[in-house]
C-alpha cells in the first residue's frame, strides 16, 4: 500500500478491547494467539497483502521500499517474548493485566535500517499505522508512535508477520506490524506501513497527550515505553477453597529486563518470603514458585511483587504494575 495511497476501510471503527484470559488462566508458558489480548484504539482495518507496503524513509541514505514478498524474503528472526498493554491511557494507574507471552516471527529491523542507512542526525523512530478514526474526541489519520534508535540498537526489534508460527491476524496487525519487545503494547504498532528516522519525538495524539507518565518529583513526563516489573499469582485461583496442608503458589513474572526475585505473602502484605524463580529464557516471562504450609484455617490474603535487576519493584497501589493479591479460603 502506497504512502500516499487512499486510507484503507476500517471493518470496525472506534475503540476495540478485548481481554479474554485473567491470571488464572494464564497456566501455559505460551499463549494461544486466540487467547492474546486485542487493543486498538481507532478500530480494525481492512488490509491486503498483494497491495500493502512497508516505506522506510526520513533520514536515512536510501529511502526503501518493501512489499509482502520482499518482506518475507528477508532472513527472518524469532523472539520469544512478553507481550502487554499499558492499560488504558485513559486512567493510567489502574493496573489491567492484559499480558501474554508469545513467539513472533518477522524480520530484524535493524537489518532493514542498515540497509536504508541511517544517519548520524536520527534519534528516534516514527512508526506509522493503516488505522484510522477518532479517539477521545480527536480525529486521527493513523496510529502514529515513536522509539529511541536506542532500543533497536539493543536487538530484538521486529516487522513481524507471524504470531506463535502463524500469520497475523487481521486483529493482531496482518499483514505486518512493529514488535518491540520489553516495551509495552502500544509501543508495537499494528497494520504498519512506513518507518520514519527523525531526529525528534513524534507529534501524535498518542506521544504528547497520551501515554506519558509523571516523573516523581518534578513537573516533567517520560514516555511509556519500557514494561515495569510485574507479577500474577495463577494458581490458586481467587476464591479457590483449599485443604490445609502443603500448597504450591505459583505464577509468572515478567519486566523489561530480567526479573531479580519474586516475593510472595501469605498474610496480607504483613510479611514477605522469597519465591523460587527460574531464569529468564530470551525475553519471556518467568515463572516463580513458593511452598506455602497452609494450616490455618479461614481467609488468606496472597500477594506477589517482583523485583527486576536494576531493583525496581512493584508498588502496592497507585500504578498500571501495583502488587496483585488474591483472597483464598483454607478448610481444615
Amino acid at each position: 500500500m502506497q504512502r500516499n495511497a487512499p486510507k484503507p476501510a476500517m471493518l470496525i471503527e472506534g475503540l476495540v478491547r478485548e481481554h479474554k484470559l485473567k491470571p488464572a488462566g494464564m497456566t501455559e508458558r505460551f499463549t494461544p494467539a486466540a487467547d492474546l489480548f486485542v487493543l486498538a484504539h481507532l478500530g480494525i482495518p481492512e488490509i491486503k497483502a498483494d497491495n500493502w507496503s512497508l516505506c522506510i524513509d526520513g533520514l536515512v541514505d536510501t529511502p526503501l521500499e518493501l512489499d509482502f514478498d520482499e518482506l518475507l524474503r528477508r532472513p527472518e528472526r524469532v523472539v520469544e517474548t512478553v507481550h502487554q498493554c499499558a492499560g488504558s491511557p485513559l486512567d493510567p494507574t489502574t493496573p489491567t493485566r492484559r499480558v501474554a507471552n508469545v513467539r513472533w516471527t518477522g524480520v530484524d529491523l535493524a537489518e532493514l535500517l542498515a540497509d536504508a542507512g541511517v544517519r548520524s542526525s536520527a534519534t528516534h523512530l516514527w512508526a506509522f499505522g493503516l488505522d484510522h478514526g477518532v479517539f477521545a474526541g480527536d480525529e486521527q489519520d493513523c496510529y502514529l508512535k515513536d522509539i529511541p534508535l536506542s532500543r533497536i540498537a539493543a536487538g530484538d526489534v521486529l516487522v513481524a508477520y507471524r504470531l506463535n508460527g502463524e500469520p497475523l491476524s487481521g486483529k493482531h496487525g496482518f499483514p505486518a506490524r512493529l514488535v518491540v519487545p520489553g516495551y509495552f503494547g502500544t509501543n508495537s504498532v499494528k497494520w504498519l506501513s512506513r518507518l520514519t528516522l527523525s531526529d525528534d519525538r513524534a507529534k501524535s495524539l498518542f506521544t504528547t497527550r497520551f501515554y506519558n507518565d509523571p516523573v516523581p518529583g518534578s513537573d516533567a513526563t517520560r514516555p511509556v515505553w519500557e514494561i515495569a516489573p510485574e507479577s500474577v499469582i495463577v494458581s490458586p485461583a481467587p476464591d479457590s477453597k483449599l485443604t490445609a496442608g502443603d500448597i504450591e503458589i505459583w505464577g509468572w513474572a515478567w519486566s523489561a529486563g530480567d526479573v531479580a526475585c519474586v516475593d510472595v505473602s501469605t498474610d496480607g502484605g504483613t510479611t514477605w518470603r522469597d519465591a523460587r524463580l527460574e531464569p529468564r529464557s530470551q525475553r519471556s516471562w518467568q515463572r516463580f514458585s513458593y511452598p506455602w504450609s497452609a494450616r490455618r484455617s479461614g481467609a488468606h490474603e496472597l500477594l506477589c511483587r517482583a523485583t527486576d535487576i536494576e531493583g525496581e519493584t512493584q508498588p502496592l497501589e497507585g500504578a498500571r504494575n501495583a502488587v496483585y493479591s488474591i483472597t483464598v479460603n483454607v478448610e481444615g
